[in-house]
């Protein structure tokens, strides 16, 4: 399966960047990954709802232009459906069973994403109802994806 994890901004912190690093060294056991950036948008101090809604569109159509017709994917919305790792794993394994070859999981900016990502989007998934630093997402993210791997493939990891 091809896994691309599709994210707004860059990752300027070095102990994610290792994180990350080191995930998808894992990663490539299992799995094809590509990791897919696109630049963020500034958001002025103090902005307001429609200059939010116009940062989240401006990096919405960026998240777009990287997704192809027949990706399956997989937002991350507090307003998704939280899973454990286990049904995680199992979501993963079955969309592979059902022909599904190419997974795109994606992560927002600071002010989430967009209303078309989110119609685009084939499953919503969420973490938990916190919020988390999207930059820190993709690596707790790539984790469980692994985690997932290894319980499929009853590999010892899991506890």
């Amino acid at each position: 399966m091809r896994i691309t994890l599709l994210a707004v901004g860059k990752i300027k912190e070095k102990y994610l960047v290792q994180g990350i690093s080191e995930y998808a060294k894992r990663l490539s056991r299992y799995c094809k990954l590509e990791i897919v950036e696109v630049a963020d948008e500034k958001t002025p101090d103090k902005a307001g709802d429609a200059v939010e809604a116009q940062i989240k569109e401006t990096e919405g159509r960026r998240l777009l232009k990287y997704i192809r017709e027949g990706d399956y994917v997989v937002a991350l919305a507090i307003q998704g459906k939280m899973l454990d790792s286990i049904e995680l794993s199992k979501l993963v394994e079955n969309l592979g069973i059902q022909g599904e070859s190419s997974l795109v999981f994606v992560i927002g900016g600071s002010l989430g994403l967009s209303d078309e990502v989110m119609r685009r989007a084939d499953y919503l998934l969420s973490f938990s109802k916190m919020t988390f630093p999207h930059q820190m997402m993709r690596m707790i993210l790539l984790e469980q994806i692994y985690r997932g791997y290894r319980i499929m493939m009853r590999e010892p990891y899991h506890k």
